[in-house]
């Protein structure tokens, strides 16, 4: 494929994810660049790697932007605390999703999109439907580490940013308004804290070409901007049913390729 037709691919890739991004708040990209980048014709490594190295820049900045405009705060201890956490599982994801072949990871894929499902039906909507922030100190640092943790193994062992397992553990787990959820894993696509796996997968070479890259780049800055527009404008439990639509069209997607 020649550098144009990469970069339009690249472009198209990117406006998709990016749009999926801001609207579910999740790391911009992440699984639905996967698997784009699949349809293209890249095996899952590389489609991974891709994924990964196209989260390094703050592609995000849009959407968060977006979401502060219309109200929503993220403390600073939640921010540190998934942090932390985020860069401890995503060095040790990145060396373990190396050491697996492609139908594992897609088998682990399905596992851990049927996982996220469950966490959203399971979740009950607040009685008094409030959608005020939650204040800092309702939150121990130890639940945030842990969800740092599994969105940054997530992170690096499948390629996805990492952004679902927040948003979800947030929002289903610490019953967290879905929008500030959404908001605090969009600020994790800002903050470059998938480096050490983007690294790991860029050392082996399990990327696209650069011009699909720079595409993907563009369409992900433009994407998810529109999509957080859009999501500023529904409630919090149209988002939620919007999420298991689309996590399950994923994870319909990814069973089939690992059984084909």
């Amino acid at each position: 494929m020649s550098a144009i037709p990469e970069l339009l691919a690249g472009a198209g890739v990117g406006l998709v994810g990016g749009l999926t991004s801001g609207l579910m708040g999740t790391s911009p990209g992440g699984g639905l660049v996967i698997f784009c980048v699949l349809l293209l014709g890249a095996e899952q490594h590389v489609a991974q790697g891709t994924s990964l190295i196209a989260q390094v820049p703050p592609t995000g900045l849009a959407g968060v932007r977006r979401y502060w405009q219309s109200g929503n705060r993220s403390p600073l201890q939640w921010i540190v605390w998934i942090g932390i956490g985020f860069l401890v599982g995503g060095a040790g994801g990145g060396y373990a999703a190396a050491a697996v072949s492609d139908q594992v990871l897609q088998w682990t894929y399905v596992v851990y999109l049927v996982a996220l499902i469950a966490a959203l039906l399971l979740r009950r909507e607040r009685k008094d439907g409030s959608h005020e922030a939650r204040d800092p100190g309702e939150l121990p640092w130890l639940p945030l580490f842990l969800i740092g943790t599994l969105a940054g193994f997530s992170s690096g062992f499948m390629g996805i940013g990492g952004g679902l397992a927040i948003t979800v553990g947030l929002a289903a787990g610490l019953r967290v308004p879905q929008h500030q959820a959404q908001l605090v894993s969009l600020i994790f696509s800002v903050i470059p804290t998938n480096i050490p796996a983007a690294w790991i997968y860029w050392s082996k070479g399990l990327m696209v070409g650069w011009p699909a890259i720079i595409g993907i780049l563009a369409g992900l800055w433009i994407g998810t901007d529109l999509g957080a527009r859009m999501a500023n404008g529904v409630s919090k439990s149209v988002l939620r049913r919007i999420m298991i639509g689309l996590v399950s069209l994923m994870t319909l997607y990814m069973a089939a390729k690992a059984l084909s």
